[in-house]
């Protein structure tokens, strides 16, 4: 997987080789929690970020996010039409501080599950509005 940088952390353009969601502190962590409970411990990628807001980037199909109703709480990383945003990446060893693989890629085409994780986040997050996930 070439977008991911051989040592520490790089910034990759959104779109391209995925699109990104992105929810802060302890929103984030509970939703990853389930994301990892409803898929067997392989929801795809993750990245976890230790400093300030402490964001949790979920790793989505490029072209998956931008014409989706996401629930507040929730930022998106994608490209399109005077939209541009970037999402940082680090390296899968090595130190990467302050971002970590919470969840590795575990295949090039492997990607969390956009529907999966709005659903999820309609359940998980402060005024969502969901009581089940599906």
């Amino acid at each position: 997987m070439d977008w991911i940088p051989a040592s520490g952390f790089q910034l990759r353009k959104a779109g391209v080789q995925f699109d990104a969601v992105r929810v802060d502190g302890d929103d984030g962590h509970r939703l990853a929690d389930l994301l990892e409970e409803l898929t067997g411990g392989d929801p795809g990628p993750i990245v976890i970020e230790a400093y300030g807001r402490r964001p949790v980037y979920f790793l989505c199909p490029p072209g998956s996010t931008s014409h989706r109703a996401w629930p507040r709480g929730v930022t998106r990383f994608n490209s399109g039409p005077g939209c541009v945003s970037y999402v940082p990446v680090p390296a899968l060893r090595g130190r990467t501080w302050p971002l970590a693989w919470r969840v590795p890629p575990s295949a090039a085409d492997r990607f969390v599950h956009p529907v999966l994780l709005r659903s999820a986040a309609t359940a998980v997050l402060p005024g969502g509005g969901g009581d089940a996930v599906g």
